[in-house]
């Protein structure tokens, strides 16, 4: 009988082979080596197979464990804790007072927080405990523990990583000089029912790094990725910085409305909503400016409102559909001295919250860090003598009848190009995003805006066809700019040649709806004042 013949592998075929047997043999030998570590070490052994385990079956152990404890009669989540010291407070009050390997006999203390790292076996056991920012280290032995060895194996089989736990006990160091708490009594405030992702940062074990998952589940951001914290924090020092500055020059705070009938203050879409009682329809903001501007003609000369504006625009790396902005208005001063002030508070704020005026950024996520430096003064730039100079000729004049077609040719020239439709103001602005700001590290003023970008902008009191008006940019991003509605622009006798073109016209016939009410509002008179 002859023997079956069979046709040669394809090289890949036979690759594919090989790496299956690979990495068949290779789980053999993991599968070997653990249940060879389990015989060793059989409390290490079951923790990792509690780490490894289902997410779901975990979550299952963790609801039966809360059942029993409450038909043992102990409520899994007791309604308070008493507790001497934040951690953070707990750390500096005891870091010096404490020495290497010893700890406080005749001090008793009570702190709380979140489990974040789970070590230990026999008759001693570790926990890394976090809250508000701080780290201090649970050592929890056998003959410290005062509720005896029955009380203190069961706890210890009650905690996982993630659990709220309160800590009665010695403040102390281990051996290596880590702040820690020796435990007389463990309480469990809070089980965390779900498998936590390992954390990041002292543990270098891994996080959370999906995008999508820290955002949309913020939380786990912040307990698995500590240093997300430091984000929140500078925010924070951020508002109280402009706060201060503002308040200490006399502006005073406001709140304006957040559901308006015109979308006025800013060029955007709206988001709609709908108002029962009121039958109408209602815009979230898009921006106070009109609001902020009624409150100085009414005599306020001075004022600002921190708060957050919506847009039913794109979302990208820079947009969101819903920000924070600062926006304040100030009588009698022009945007010489709007930039003096944006540039102190600006370099103050950076020196007093990182001790330095420069700092390290990445512009993009991926991206090599950049260093700013904000030590002002500042540059300041006019924008058409910088593109001049960055394209090495003169752009030609902005009444010019052929002024569209000689800067399309300057683009052409220079492998740019900008989508139709090609006006004045689209072309410049390719120029300028091109020549300017991608190039721009250090904040930097673009100043000196032409009419036909900002129409609606105090036109210059020197330069023909330009405005009073500043765009400060930092890293090749937007960081502050003046409205470019400043001044007295609803008194067509002051506003800037531009605004009594065909364009103009047609502008205001497309945002009738949202000017009516102000432009009879800034008639009243709206004095020299700027803002941003």
């Amino acid at each position: 009988m002859s023997e079956e013949q069979t046709e040669p592998l394809s090289k890949n075929a036979l690759k594919k082979q090989l790496k299956a047997e690979r990495a068949a043999q290779l789980k053999a030998e993991k599968d070997a080596k653990k249940k060879a570590d389990a015989a060793a070490n059989p409390s290490q052994a079951k923790k990792d197979d509690e780490e490894e385990m289902d997410p779901s079956q975990y979550k299952a152990n963790r609801e039966t464990l809360v059942q029993n404890m409450k038909d043992e009669g102990v409520d899994p989540y007791p309604h308070k804790f008493h507790v001497d010291y934040r951690l953070p407070d707990y750390a500096t009050e005891f870091m010096k007072q404490t020495t290497d390997g010893a700890k406080l006999e005749d001090t008793i203390v009570s702190i709380a927080g979140r489990i974040v790292s789970v070590r230990g076996q026999g008759k001693l056991y570790f926990y890394d405990l976090r809250g508000d920012g701080t780290k201090v280290q649970i050592m929890s032995d056998l003959k410290s523990y005062a509720a005896g060895e029955e009380a203190f194996f069961k706890i210890h089989r009650t905690i996982k990583r993630g659990d709220i736990v309160g800590v009665k006990g010695r403040p102390g160091k281990s051996k290596k000089g880590e702040l820690s708490i020796f435990p007389i009594e463990i309480q469990l405030l809070s089980p965390c029912l779900h498998m936590l992702p390992f954390p990041k940062g002292d543990s270098n074990l891994g996080g959370i790094t999906n995008m999508e998952t820290r955002y949309r589940q913020r939380y786990l951001d912040l307990i698995v990725n500590a240093d997300v914290r430091k984000t929140f924090e500078i925010r924070a020092k951020v508002i109280n910085k402009i706060r201060k500055y503002l308040d200490e020059r006399h502006f005073l705070e406001v709140e304006t409305p957040m559901m308006n009938m015109i979308p006025g203050g800013a060029v955007a879409r709206p988001f709609v909503t709908y108002h029962n009682d009121l039958s109408m329809d209602l815009f979230l903001r898009i921006a106070p400016e009109l609001y902020l501007k009624m409150l100085v003609i009414g005599g306020l000369d001075r004022v600002y409102e921190i708060g957050r504006q919506f847009r039913n625009e794109g979302i990208d790396l820079t947009h969101n559909p819903e920000f924070t902005t600062l926006e304040f208005y100030m009588a009698y001063v022009d945007y010489n001295d709007l930039m003096d002030m944006c540039e102190e508070l600006v370099s103050s704020m950076v020196k007093e919250i990182t001790g330095d005026y420069k700092i390290k950024y990445s512009p993009k996520p991926g991206m090599e860090e950049v260093e700013i430096d904000f030590t002002p003064p500042f540059k300041r730039i006019s924008m058409m003598e910088g593109i001049e100079a960055a394209i090495g000729e003169k752009l030609p004049a902005m009444d010019d009848p052929e002024v569209d077609q000689k800067l399309l040719a300057v683009l052409t020239k220079h492998n740019l190009e900008c989508s139709p439709p090609h006006t004045t103001s689209r072309l410049l602005d390719t120029m300028v995003g091109e020549f300017l700001e991608d190039h721009i590290i250090h904040p930097t003023f673009i100043t000196e805006h032409p009419q036909i970008m900002s129409p609606l902008a105090k036109h210059h009191r020197s330069k023909p066809f330009l405005t009073e008006r500043f765009e400060m940019f930092a890293a090749g991003r937007e960081v502050r700019s003046t409205p470019v509605a400043t001044v007295q622009y609803w008194d067509t006798n002051s506003c800037t040649p531009i605004a009594h073109t065909p364009f103009f016209f047609h502008l205001v016939g497309q945002c009738l709806h949202r000017i009516k009410r102000s432009c009879h509002t800034v008639q009243v008179i709206f004095g020299t004042s700027q803002g941003w």
